[in-house]
């Protein structure tokens, strides 16, 4: 097994981890609520605790957590991809342990609750957006949002999860106070803009290739395997013709295509636009079956 294979699971495991820590280290401690999934099952948790009286520094939440996902493994095994079930198994068993074996501290490591949000949002989203570039999910609301975003047009995971996440914050606002619920919404919106950013497979982007290299587009057609619409063109101050050449390809695509045109053509001139609307027959391809 080369490094290929293995890095998948190895880039998994680090964003659970980082998502975990965020959410036990940032979030818990201020006694908020993280999103999705984990969110109810911390709400479970504190409902619990309030009738026992427990005031365990351990985070059980990890065990419902990973409870409550196996229908949806089974809906992703099902309806999704062999490889992103894997992953998404993975990663919510790393999630489930480092929740649990990590200790709460007693109090806050930032001082101002604002700036704990903030910081956590953001470890969050960019632990989970690892996890969903390598082909896989956090599990939860991720793979309600995965599937979503395959069969929608314009649908995002971070979009659906913002949607979900909403009906858990209006049932933290009712059961216990308006103020946890406010720094619990600021957390989960940083955590969906940092999520959706990160998972450049979600992020379409219109690219114009202007080049003499008429290999180019059969290049693009043949290794990319994306569709390419081109037309003629002469450069005004040279007057030599061209090739004028548009795809619409996925961020994440982005260095493999600039790659494969420079090689070829190192003058060539690329214009890139990215976080468009498309409607149309454009492939997602947020799963990778490698």
């Amino acid at each position: 097994m080369n490094w290929k294979q293995i890095k998948p699971y190895v880039i998994v495991v680090f964003g659970s981890s980082l998502f975990a820590l965020g959410v036990n280290l940032l979030v818990v401690p201020l006694n908020l609520y993280s999103s999705g999934l984990l969110g109810v099952s911390q709400v479970l948790r504190s409902i619990v605790n309030l009738v026992i009286s427990s005031q365990s520094q351990y985070d059980w939440s990890g065990y419902v957590y990973f409870a409550l996902n196996i229908p949806l493994y089974i809906m992703a095994y099902r309806s999704l991809s062999h490889r992103f079930f894997y992953l998404s198994v993975l990663s919510t068993i790393v999630q489930s342990i480092v929740l649990v074996l990590i200790p709460i501290p007693q109090t806050p490591l930032l001082e101002d609750a604002l700036t704990s949000v903030l910081v956590g949002g953001l470890i969050g989203g960019i632990g989970i957006g690892l996890c969903l570039r390598e082909g896989g999910s956090g599990g939860g609301f991720d793979i309600l949002g995965m599937y979503y975003a395959l069969k929608t047009k314009g649908g995002s995971v971070g979009r659906l999860s913002l949607i979900l996440n909403a009906v858990v914050y209006v049932i933290c606002a009712v059961l216990f106070d308006i103020e946890t619920a406010i720094y619990s919404i600021l957390y989960v919106t940083v955590f969906t803009l940092a999520l959706d950013r990160f998972h450049t497979q979600n992020i379409a982007t219109h690219v114009m290739i202007f080049s003499q290299n008429k290999e180019i587009k059969k290049k693009i057609i043949s290794q990319l395997r994306r569709g390419v619409t081109y037309w003629h063109g002469y450069g005004a101050y040279t007057d030599h013709d061209m090739d004028i050449i548009v795809t619409i390809i996925s961020k994440y695509e982005i260095s493999a295509l600039k790659k494969l045109v420079l090689d070829m053509d190192e003058h060539a001139f690329i214009v890139i636009s990215e976080g468009l609307h498309v409607i149309g027959n454009y492939e997602k391809r947020l799963l990778n079956e490698e």
